[in-house]
């Protein structure tokens, strides 16, 4: 529905949420059965979005950095949208699974793990240096300027589970992000972060789903309160709450229903 990034953005805002999160898909192929094809580009979303408010945070989960061919021009779409915000993007990335996604996209798929560790240096550099120049084993450039700079340090919140992904984390994010893991196994994960990250403005975040049999609009949401204590009980420090899709009514009608079962509002 037009109009119904901006309607969904003030509404968060106005009931307290803190952020405003979106998945990267840039494409999805016809027989894969996730996620759903009616799916907006990621930043462009976002940059609607705080068009539309005014304090509210934006937050990728996760943007898959080695999909992105040009990790140049990624860096400056990404320092255009903090620094029209703002000061408001926190970049949650990683790797992504689908390799259909990948040749779709003329983006390789093998090495992608090392290709992000050199995505994350590049656009550290992109950000802070003028001019910027970096040589890397997959990308290079010497002496081209990024401007404007981002409004403030972009967080770059590392995704994934597996032991590469966390050991990314530790060595070259200012946070992590999980995604839809059990308390039990989450637990486990930050006990290892923490054991090497214990400052706690490293943050450890996590995406939680909303199952799409719940009735959004009623109830307790499948025992929601009890399931954000069990995560903050765990270490988590952030939680993004993502409900069932449906029409906008009922997305809208569900961030109230997650406000009201959390008392944000």
């Amino acid at each position: 529905m037009v109009g119904g990034v901006q309607r969904a953005a003030r509404a968060a805002e106005a009931i307290g949420f803190d952020d405003l999160w979106v998945s990267d898909h840039l494409v999805v192929p016809q027989d894969q059965s996730y996620p759903t094809p009616y799916m907006c580009d990621p930043l462009q979303t976002l940059a609607f979005a705080a068009a539309a408010t005014e304090r509210v945070g934006l937050g990728t989960s996760v943007l898959v950095g080695p999909q992105y061919t040009s990790p140049l021009a990624l860096a400056n779409t990404l320092a255009t949208l903090d620094y029209l915000s703002g000061g408001r993007l926190t970049v949650g990335i990683g790797l992504g699974w689908s390799r259909k996604e990948y040749e779709a996209l003329h983006a390789p798929f093998d090495h992608r793990g090392e290709r992000l560790d050199e995505i994350i240096e590049l656009l550290r550099t992109a950000w802070t240096d003028d001019p910027a120049t970096h040589i890397g084993k997959h990308y290079g450039f010497t002496d081209i300027r990024v401007l404007p700079k981002p409004a403030h340090p972009i967080p770059l919140w590392i995704g994934g589970r597996s032991d590469a992904a966390i050991g990314r984390a530790v060595n070259k994010g200012d946070g992590y992000h999980a995604n839809e893991t059990p308390v039990d196994e989450i637990s486990d994960i930050v006990k290892r972060l923490r054991d090497q990250r214990p400052d706690e403005s490293w943050v450890i975040s996590m995406r939680m789903n909303l199952a799409v049999e719940l009735d959004l609009t009623s109830g307790d949401l499948g025992g929601l309160a009890g399931r954000v204590e069990a995560y903050a009980a765990a270490g988590i420090q952030a939680l993004q709450i993502a409900p069932s899709r449906g029409d906008l009514d009922v997305w809208l009608a569900a961030q109230e229903n997650i406000a009201r079962v959390l008392n944000l509002s």
